[in-house]
């Protein structure tokens, strides 16, 4: 067990311990497949995705507590059960706080992408992170991946594309006319967004 008491009303996650994996059964009211978005911002998709699924459990991860606010605030507006939120770096929470096999998909939508060459070492998604993914992951789950920046997605689909055991797919359309408050904004300015999607066996 990690997690503490919080706030009957709030909808963020409080960590008793980070030496733990989560007890993903205490969270929610409803039991339900789990999905993930690593980095939700003030998680414009994840209310939105949520409202339109309530039989799937969705959980927010953010390192700041001001867009997890948003989160827990618009949240509770919406009356969204299968709704949660959780501060903590993305690549932590993979590798430690998530139990193996309990995520049946995983969204990572505009992620920092580090553009300079020297702080590329910086990004979430190269080399040893589909393993990390696929830890997590359900037989046959799925991660869903979107950016606006063209070297980047790029990395992601060499990435990808060279771990063994994950196929590349197209996003479903339902999925995507689901968007971000980033994409759309960008959207406006003329910006496409590039997308891409593996299942993993």
């Amino acid at each position: 067990m990690n997690l503490a008491p919080a706030h009957s009303s709030s909808l963020l996650v409080q960590l008793e311990t980070l030496l733990e994996p989560l007890d993903l059964d205490r969270l929610f009211a409803n039991p339900g497949p789990l999905q993930v978005e690593l980095g939700c911002g003030d998680a414009s998709f994840l209310l939105e995705y949520a409202r339109r699924n309530p039989g799937i459990n969705f959980l927010g991860v953010e390192r700041l507590m001001g867009r997890l606010q948003k989160l827990d605030r618009k949240g509770r507006r919406l009356e969204l059960v299968n709704l949660r939120g959780l501060r903590i770096e993305s690549a932590y929470f993979l590798q430690y706080l998530l139990p193996v096999h309990r995520v049946s998909a995983i969204h990572i939508y505009f992620p920092d992408p580090w553009p300079k060459k020297k702080h590329r070492r910086h990004r979430l998604i190269q080399d040893g992170f589909p393993a990390l993914i696929r830890r997590v992951l359900v037989p046959g789950g799925f991660v869903y991946l979107r950016t606006d920046d063209l070297d980047y997605f790029n990395q992601m689909r060499a990435v990808f594309g060279g771990f063994e055991g994950c196929q590349e797919m197209e996003t479903p359309p339902g999925l995507m006319e689901v968007t971000t408050d980033f994409e759309r904004a960008f959207n406006a300015r003329g910006v496409p967004t590039l997308r891409t999607a593996y299942q993993f066996s």
